[in-house]
């Protein structure tokens, strides 16, 4: 074998070993287990001297698997958008009528999304104009999921909104003691809310919610989505602002 040819075999496996294994796998059967050695030895001995290499083959990996995350993506929205931006159940806070649609995934002992939680409060109040869609993503122990059935059973009393804040603005972790005193402070009847939380609807509401959040490969809380832009993890004030501009335009 040409040593032309064998390094131009050697760049291409090596390049396929990383992003097309099957091909890889099927264009390494055409060389005999001594080609094989020789290429494993020519490639090795360009890495070592162009470690470069590795680095851009995994940022074209990396940029290949986002392009087909945010393809994927785009086909659930297309597929699921009313489920996602106009629910038949979840509670809508800001401007019900509102000319841009802020989703957010969400869990109440998530970190994260307490962090956030007063930037957005903040850029519904200013803007006026912004529809906030919750969808209750509890993916952090059971104390999330009882947060999150109450939060949804205090819509039977009108005091989502208001119990919503308070869950996100309470300090620490939520156990059931603090679910049932944060739940009381803003007005809730407890004995009520721990009956309509035993509602089949509410935990519908929250599996349909994990599907989309499966769908859409969410990985974590929070995750934001504005118009058809993605933003998994926590973002800033400003730059949620600067996507809602960019969704009127």
């Amino acid at each position: 074998m040409k040593i032309s040819t064998m390094t131009a075999a050697a760049a291409y496996l090596s390049l396929a070993a990383i992003a097309l294994p099957a091909q890889a796998a099927d264009k390494a059967s055409a060389f005999d287990s001594s080609e094989r050695k020789e290429i494993e030895s020519i490639v090795r001995e360009y890495l070592l001297v162009n470690p470069d290499v590795l680095t851009e083959m995994v940022d074209a990996l990396q940029a290949k698997q986002e392009a087909e995350q945010a393809a994927a993506q785009k086909a659930v929205l297309a597929e699921r958008h009313g489920e996602l931006f106009e629910p038949a159940e979840e509670t809508i806070i800001g401007n019900p009528k509102g000319d841009v649609t802020v989703v957010e995934f969400f869990d109440y002992n998530c970190g994260y999304c307490k962090s956030m939680f007063p930037s957005v409060m903040s850029l519904l109040n200013e803007d006026g104009n912004i529809r906030l869609v919750l969808k209750e993503l509890p993916i952090l122990g059971p104390s999330s999921e009882t947060a999150s059935k109450a939060a949804l059973a205090s819509r039977k009393q009108g005091k989502y909104s208001e119990f919503h804040q308070a869950l996100l603005g309470h300090r620490g972790g939520l156990n059931d003691d603090a679910i049932f005193t944060v739940a009381a402070s803003v007005g809730l009847n407890v004995p009520q809310l721990r009956a309509d939380m035993k509602d089949k609807a509410i935990e519908e509401v929250i599996d349909r919610n994990r599907a989309l959040a499966r769908e859409l490969q969410v990985t974590g809380t929070p995750a934001v989505l504005v118009g058809e832009t993605f933003f998994p993890g926590a973002i800033s004030k400003e730059r949620l602002q600067a996507a809602v501009e960019d969704a009127r335009s």
